[in-house]
């Protein structure tokens, strides 16, 4: 099965070179073809990145933390966000706030009285190592099209939702919460090289500029460089591998914000 899906990539590749396949074409079927082998760890939104919602904050805070947030689901925890208690809804969140404020002997100050565990679903979790084109068929298999991700000891690493698998077959999907113009994570230089956000994952800038550093050993560039240089780099050094041209442009504590690359 791995040699036929090789054959098919090195068919699709081969067009791709000789123009009869356009780079976008190309790119949605490899996409598809690399989710039988590609764990859900690779694409997953990091911890650090997850906006969540603390359980014992005022119901009205809680209120306006989910209508300002650019994202439908949101996680919530008590006391510390490894005890995650459910995932709110704003949909579920509203129709709670409409049956406290327009159901029988309803009134705004009942609002005050807000229950968020009421409102939220059940956490579902699964583990770092599943395979995306597993966890399609169980997103689409359970209804839903959210998940969180933890480790081997149960410990939270990220959340993945089905929108991020797709993304991985026909490339960014954005709707009209979507912050417009955000950063992609890449900007071309004036002296022809590349800024690149250090979180921005290998695949996504290999897919972007059509080079091929490796994600085996790593799966953003931050992390490569890290592998690579085996330390954590200070501000403006440089490194070269791979056929490229690595300077840390920007550091904050012990993580790479921003890179500077070129091909050598």
């Amino acid at each position: 099965m791995l040699a036929l899906r090789d054959d098919i990539a090195g068919a699709i590749a081969l067009g791709h070179s000789e123009g009869a396949v356009e780079k976008a074409d190309r790119d949605r079927l490899l996409g598809a073809l690399d989710l039988s082998h590609r764990t859900v760890d690779e694409i997953m939104r990091p911890r650090r990145q997850i906006e969540m919602i603390d359980a014992d904050l005022p119901p009205g805070e809680i209120i306006t933390r989910v209508l300002a947030s650019s994202h439908t689901r949101l996680p919530i925890f008590r006391g510390s966000d490894d005890n995650i208690l459910g995932v709110v809804h704003a949909k579920e969140l509203l129709r709670e706030v409409d049956r406290l404020v327009r159901g029988e002997d309803g009134s705004v100050a009942a609002i005050a009285g807000l229950d968020i565990e009421k409102v939220a679903m059940k956490p579902y979790f699964i583990p770092d190592t599943t395979i995306l084109d597993e966890q399609m068929r169980q997103f689409l298999a359970r209804r839903t099209h959210f998940a969180l991700v933890v480790d081997e000891y149960g410990a939270l690493q990220g959340l993945i939702t089905l929108e991020d698998i797709l993304e991985e077959i026909v490339g960014e999907i954005t709707d009209e919460f979507d912050v417009v113009g955000k950063d992609s994570g890449l900007t071309r230089a004036e002296d022809g090289g590349y800024l690149i956000d250090g979180a921005m994952t290998i695949r996504d800038l290999n897919r972007a500029t059509d080079w091929r550093l490796p994600d085996d050993e790593a799966n953003t560039i931050a992390g490569l460089v890290i592998h690579e240089a085996q330390m954590i780099p200070n501000e403006g050094q440089v490194f070269s591998f791979h056929g490229f041209r690595f300077e840390v442009i920007g550091k904050r504590e012990n993580r790479i914000t921003k890179l500077k690359l070129r091909p050598l």
